[in-house]
């Protein structure tokens, strides 16, 4: 095979990217595929350019800190946010000196309205990642202020295999659907086998339209008990 990690940092803008070792082994298709040769020169040439979000040696944070044999739960994103100093390579999340997003926002007052705690009151969500939570974007990258810019790169093959992946060869996780187009990604899962949750977008303009209430965070900790897995500690 290869030392892909040598293969993909070399693409990647020659950043020291990390990644947990299972994912060689389950991607490995991937990583050779002649659309991750395309995808990785079109993001090498991206970042040589122009201004890209999140920093290159993050842009496969979430699956360094989640091997896929620890995940519990799937929480997809869009794309990276597109504002500077904000992308951190967890969906969702950003680093603990900024400002909490407003979707994030909503995503604790959701979670404080169901187990009736206070949230930690820090965006940074690594406390997460470190239980099993894969907070994934479906684009890896993205081009400062220009939201969805690297959608059609080839990201969205990338991570709908690593969806697929998933589900195929692990059991019972917890696939957190938010929002239209994450809702689309549900044909990639096998319900019988895993727990699909969908509802509303939290961003301030879709919330109240099925994202509170939703009480995902509670079933998902009940479903993860039910089937002898560790609930989350979503604080």
């Amino acid at each position: 095979m290869n030392d892909l990690r040598m293969v993909y940092t070399a693409r990647m803008a020659h950043a020291d990217i990390k990644l947990a070792p299972e994912w060689k082994v389950l991607l490995a298709a991937e990583f050779t595929a002649p659309y991750f040769t395309e995808l990785a020169e079109l993001v090498r040439a991206e970042y040589l350019t122009h201004t890209v979000f999140p920093p290159p040696k993050y842009i496969f944070r979430a699956l360094d800190l989640v091997a896929p044999s620890d995940v519990a739960v799937v929480i997809l994103g869009q794309d990276p946010y597109h504002t500077p100093g904000v992308a951190d390579g967890l969906a969702f999340s950003t680093g603990s000196k900024n400002r909490i997003p407003p979707s994030l926002a909503n995503i604790f007052k959701e979670i404080e309205s169901e187990f009736a705690v206070p949230c930690i009151q820090n965006p940074d969500l690594t406390r997460w990642a470190n239980q099993g939570v894969l907070l994934l974007n479906a684009s890896l990258s993205v081009r400062s202020g220009e939201a969805n810019s690297h959608a059609l790169y080839g990201w969205h093959t990338f991570t709908d295999a690593i969806i697929k992946s998933l589900s195929e060869n692990y059991s019972h996780i917890v696939f957190m659907l938010w929002g239209t187009f994450a809702g689309k990604k549900e044909v990639l899962i096998d319900s019988h086998t895993h727990l699909v949750l969908k509802s509303a977008h939290p961003s301030p303009l879709s919330a109240h339209r099925g994202f509170f209430g939703n009480a995902h965070f509670t079933r998902a900790n009940a479903y993860l008990i039910k089937n002898g897995k560790k609930p989350i500690d979503w604080r």
